[in-house]
């Protein structure tokens, strides 16, 4: 087979293509071999099934629909296979499918739409019959690859719905057969190369028989669907899916877990408030990038040199803390905390961030990589932040966090007072931090109703602490295998609980998490957070970065979501409202 497939597919792969004819098509079995063939299937986009004079006899057989090639200049010798969704009944992403191949060809991929067979079939599972249409069309793309001038090992899929179901039964489970051979063709490999996942339907045990899932994918008796082998030639994939998907986003959750257990790199991007849909395509394409499908990745360049300039601050006020005398748990070996409004000169929200960064709570920097660009970025959107310097190194004799938790819950006290008397909003107030500044976060967000310390003065008794909002970048010491240094078991074992000290009280707020999925401080942490709060009813949203370790933006390449990953903070922002 290895010969015959060495000589069917060529060497010369990534010069040797010729331009196509837009929608050629190209049928997937040879008359009369097709497996499973069932009278009332056809293979068909809705748009054509629609049509007046439509002719469901003559649309019998599924096929691939080979888009022009890219220009020679673009090319960068993959293959993306379109797969649209329908529930296994229909093929409806004709719109999606057509955005998809103009913008994927425009990154220099050759596009191909699988028109598999629908509706569903009688007799066996839903997916079977789209299973072995599958199957046969990515042998037959690999077998295309030296004449249409890409390489047989860059195939990759982007799908929505029930075609994310085929893509993850392509992406994991290759070494199954989906049907007997029929012809020499079938002794080309069957798996592809890298996956972006939309909403992938039917994952779950709770709605594997293709409805939605009936408990939301809760319930410490619903799994993710062993129809998925995870087999050794499963993919990098990137798993995009909305907080209130019918279609639970515990699919990809699921599916993330499992690919983390088997080192595979991956992403994860998790959407607030938002339902069934195609999500975050240009996450996909920064996905891209970085696995080095666009060829060659840009150098990586000092995250303090994107955003240098400070020219958007007008004003920064200095203050301390605590009142001279009045610090609790005061021990001589800690730095003295204080906080530094930075106000920019155009304001624009009325809205607060509070900064922080990490430093395995041994020091802490607000004048470093993890605070100043996020500032920088923010004040020139015209949004007013407030740096905190907490107290390191450890307390001793008490919980590692305890002294900065004190410190984050008198800040948040003070910025509330302040608001309104500097025309900022009181009740529009957020936290962030990095690292063991993550941890902090958690616990500005998840326990606000817990005193970290006795009242010292007025503000204590009458101002809250809680928070509108929570920035997470690769919080540590989330869960119970990394307590105090990284994870033993990366987060992925049900063993692996969230720590604690988190209370996740009725004040808790949503949060955005951003986390690199090679991070040893790993992004379970983050991920484990997101499906607590979203059991709470709490929607956040969650992106993790393939390949990128913790302090993933000290040093970053442009066009990775590494690079990019301020955008996502401000979109969240905006998308719930916290600001203007």
């Amino acid at each position: 087979m290895k010969r015959f497939y060495t000589l069917l597919v060529g060497t010369a792969l990534l010069t040797s293509g010729l331009a196509m004819q837009a929608n050629e098509r190209m049928n997937l079995w040879p008359k009369g071999k097709m497996p499973d063939a069932q009278g009332h299937q056809i293979a068909a986009m809705i748009d054509a099934t629609r049509q007046a004079d439509f002719n469901a006899d003559k649309h019998r057989a599924p096929y691939l629909e080979w888009f022009d090639a890219p220009s020679a200049d673009k090319r960068n010798g993959g293959c993306m296979v379109l797969i649209s969704g329908g529930s296994y009944e229909c093929l409806y992403d004709v719109d999606h499918i057509k955005n998809w191949s103009e913008k994927l060809t425009e990154l220099g991929f050759q596009c191909v739409n699988l028109v598999y067979r629908t509706p569903r079939p009688q007799g066996i599972p839903i997916y079977q019959t789209a299973w072995e249409d599958g199957q046969r069309a990515i042998r037959l793309v690999r077998r295309e690859a030296a004449k249409r001038g890409y390489d047989p090992e860059k195939i990759g899929t982007i799908s929505m719905s029930a075609g994310s179901h085929l893509a993850l039964l392509l992406g994991t489970s290759s070494s199954v057969r989906a049907y007997q051979p029929v012809d020499k063709i079938d002794s080309l490999p069957c798996h592809i190369n890298i996956a972006i996942v939309n909403a992938p339907a039917y994952g779950t045990t709770d709605g594997e028989t293709g409805t939605p899932a009936l408990r939301e994918g809760y319930g410490t008796d619903v799994q993710l669907s062993k129809v998925f082998r995870f087999d050794g030639k499963t993919c990098p994939m990137s798993l995009h899916h909305g907080g209130l998907d019918p279609y639970t986003p515990t699919t990809s959750t699921l599916v993330y877990r499992q690919l983390r257990r088997m080192h595979i790199p991956a992403e994860l991007h998790l959407y607030a408030d938002t339902g069934h849909t195609v999500l975050g395509f240009e996450r996909g394409v920064e996905f891209l990038r970085q696995m080095g499908w666009l060829g060659k990745i840009e150098a990586e360049v000092p995250f303090m040199d994107v955003y240098d300039s400070d020219d958007a601050r007008a004003e920064v006020i200095r203050e301390d803390v605590w009142p001279e005398g009045k610090m609790p748990d005061a021990q001589d070996h800690q730095c003295k905390p204080y906080i530094e409004w930075h106000i920019p000169k155009n304001l624009t929200t009325k809205a607060i961030q509070i900064i922080y960064s990490g430093g395995s709570y041994t020091n802490n920097d607000p004048d470093g990589f993890e605070v100043v660009p996020a500032r920088r970025y923010l004040n020139e959107k015209g949004m007013t932040v407030v740096t905190l310097k907490y107290r390191t190194p450890r307390p001793e004799g008490l919980a590692k966090h305890t002294t900065a938790w004190e410190d984050l819950q008198r800040t948040i006290r003070i910025v509330r007072s302040e608001a309104a008397s500097r025309g900022l909003d009181p009740d529009r107030i957020g936290i962030m931090g990095s690292s063991a500044g993550g941890h902090l976060t958690l616990m500005g967000v998840t326990s606000s109703l817990h005193r970290s310390y006795w009242p010292i003065d007025e503000l204590d008794w009458k101002v809250p602490c809680n928070v509108q909002w929570g920035v997470g970048i690769y919080p540590a010491y989330a869960l119970t295998d990394g307590i105090d240094n990284h994870n033993t078991h990366g987060g992925n074992e049900d063993a692996d609980i969230l720590v604690p000290e988190f209370s996740f009280d009725l004040k808790t707020a949503p949060m955005i998490f951003i986390h690199g999925d090679a991070d040893g401080w790993a992004a379970m942490n983050s991920v484990k957070c997101w499906e607590k709060m979203r059991a709470m009813g709490i929607q956040c949203d969650l992106h993790t970065l393939a390949t990128r370790n913790h302090c993933f933006q000290h040093k970053c390449s442009p066009g990775t979501g590494s690079y990019n990953h301020l955008d996502r903070i401000w979109d969240f922002l905006k998308r719930k409202g916290f600001v203007d």
